[in-house]
């Protein structure tokens, strides 16, 4: 059976260091290029000459839009407009990294812990700088939530303080985690089916070709829940408690 493991193995492409850095042109990094091809030159086709009636693309792309307005709307409020590329911009590049881990000899770049963690301090960096600028020191009040006795403040200020920090913690071993069992989950049984030979092989091959609708269904609600996390971190920044 081949080694379900395998298929997370970083391999360089172009190997290249700087100055005793590691920064080579990786299996990762060529996916998530094609990630970035994919969403601007479809992005670019749709958008360059959209039509009174819509073909497949622009109803796809306008529904994509209208998808993402809405958890913009629903969850940060008209103040939330002015965010709207840059949730956006989270939805379309989780979603594309778990859709494109789906095919075939692909690279899922989301099943690395090293890049979901990099996308979610991206967010908290940018959340936190965003309360300072808008609300100054008086951002800190998040961490006392209005209406709580004192007595219990020494109590629920430092829980506040660790549920923050450890904000992007688990909103990148959430996306890492889920992806990465859904892929070890389906080769797996993949490895099942040729190892048990053409009759017995049955059994685990149709339990994969189930596995593999569910796995796309687990790929958009990852994108989904990573991006309306982001939504309402983007709230607390903006309106405090």
């Amino acid at each position: 059976m081949a080694d379900p493991l395998h298929q997370f193995e970083i391999i360089p492409l172009v190997p290249l260091n700087i100055a005793g850095v590691d920064v080579s042109f990786t299996n990762s990094s060529l996916w998530m290029m094609i990630a970035i091809l994919i969403s601007i030159v479809f992005m670019t086709i749709v958008t360059k000459r959209p039509a009174m009636v819509p073909g497949r693309m622009q109803v796809f792309a306008e529904t994509l839009y209208e998808f993402i307005a809405g958890m913009v709307r629903d969850n940060i409020g008209s103040r939330g407009r002015e965010y709207f590329p840059l949730i956006f911009t989270i939805f379309v590049v989780v979603l594309l990294g778990n859709m494109l881990g789906m095919i075939p000899y692909s690279f899922t770049y989301t099943s690395h812990i090293a890049v979901t963690m990099g996308l979610a301090l991206s967010i908290f960096i940018f959340v936190t700088i965003l309360g300072f600028v808008k609300h100054g020191l008086h951002f800190f009040s998040l961490f006392c939530p209005a209406g709580v006795p004192f007595f219990l403040m020494p109590l629920i200020i430092p829980i506040e303080i660790i549920s923050y920090m450890i904000r992007p913690v688990t909103l990148s071993v959430r996306l890492f985690a889920n992806m990465m069992a859904g892929h070890l989950m389906l080769k797996v049984f993949a490895g099942f089916s040729i190892a048990m030979g053409v009759g017995l092989g049955l059994a685990p091959m149709f339990f994969n070709v189930a596995l593999i609708g569910f796995e796309f269904l687990i790929a958009f609600l990852q994108a989904y829940v990573f991006t309306i996390l982001s939504c309402i971190y983007l709230k607390d920044a903006i309106e405090l408690h």
